[in-house]
């Protein structure tokens, strides 16, 4: 554990933030994509039978020409043409059925409220921040643009409620893929120059807002790595027990008033608590 962990202030997250309403129960609710697909996986199971059975008809007819089965073979040309014509009217039957407007379901939110309702109903801890969804070890970005989601930096074509909340379920039963000790380098060389910046003394603490700010100094870095991933990253480094750098300079997050001050990162605990940081320091010579 980080050394002087005071400086972190620990509590359940707002109501706001545990979104608890069932979705599709009240008339005014929007449309939900999970009951959508499901019955169009229905109306497909069909389209797959009139197939299935078309194609067992027609294989059949093969066999019988194989054979020269001419009594078959004259009998069974009009039923597989029978059974292809209403196997191709099924499946045409498909673009009026998907009458989802799935673009307007993820840009509105609906998608998310949906996505926090299932999920509590399963168990999963989830919460929303900052239009991002924590649900540790990941975070997770909904891109209406292009009907996918980001879950950390793996792009998931998978959308439909119940997969994805499978597979967060499942992310939060395997060890975390986070190099704790690259991590704790990276962020000793940005405090360091944090506190030359300031002209501030070596150990001295440094807000943690800018600290993050070092590190994504290059154009396109804050949205390639968001301050929700550097807090999660800290928790996470937090976790793994590891606290001394590789020149043996010790990591703190000691208490002080920049935890009642502006400028302070959040994020999600695994037990689904929320967790403040502001401030970190390096005891011991950077040279």
């Amino acid at each position: 554990m980080f050394k002087h962990l005071a400086a972190d202030r620990v509590g359940r997250l707002p109501k706001r933030t545990r979104l608890r309403a069932q979705v599709g129960t009240n008339p005014v609710d929007s449309p939900s994509l999970e009951a959508a697909l499901v019955e169009f996986e229905r109306e497909t199971a069909s389209v797959v039978r009139s197939l299935t059975i078309a194609l067992r008809d027609a294989k059949k007819l093969q066999a019988a020409a194989q054979q020269g089965q001419l009594r078959d073979v004259r009998n069974g040309i009009d039923a597989t043409i029978r059974l292809t014509d209403q196997a191709a009217d099924s499946a045409r039957d498909l673009r009026s059925s998907w009458t989802f407007d799935e673009a307007d379901h993820l840009a509105s939110g609906a998608f998310v409220r949906e996505l926090l309702a299932l999920a509590e109903r399963e168990g999963l801890d989830a919460y929303e921040s900052d239009e991002r969804l924590l649900s540790y070890p990941v975070i997770v970005r909904v891109s209406p643009a292009d009907s996918t989601v980001t879950i950390d930096k793996t792009r998931e074509k998978r959308l439909r409620p119940s997969v994805l909340v499978r597979l967060l379920k499942s992310l939060q039963d395997r060890p975390p893929k986070f190099k704790a000790e690259a991590f704790l380098e990276a962020l000793a060389a940005a405090y360091d120059l944090t506190v030359a910046q300031r002209s501030g003394r070596p150990g001295s603490v440094a807000k943690l807002v800018d600290v993050y700010g070092v590190l994504t100094l290059m154009p396109g870095a804050a949205r390639d790595y968001s301050k929700q991933e550097f807090s999660r990253d800290l928790y996470l480094l937090d976790q793994s027990g590891v606290t001394t750098t590789k020149n043996g300079r010790t990591v703190s997050l000691p208490a002080s008033a920049l935890t009642r001050g502006s400028g302070t990162l959040s994020t999600v605990t695994r037990s689904g608590q929320t967790k403040v940081y502001a401030g970190i320091a390096f005891e011991g010579d950077p040279a």
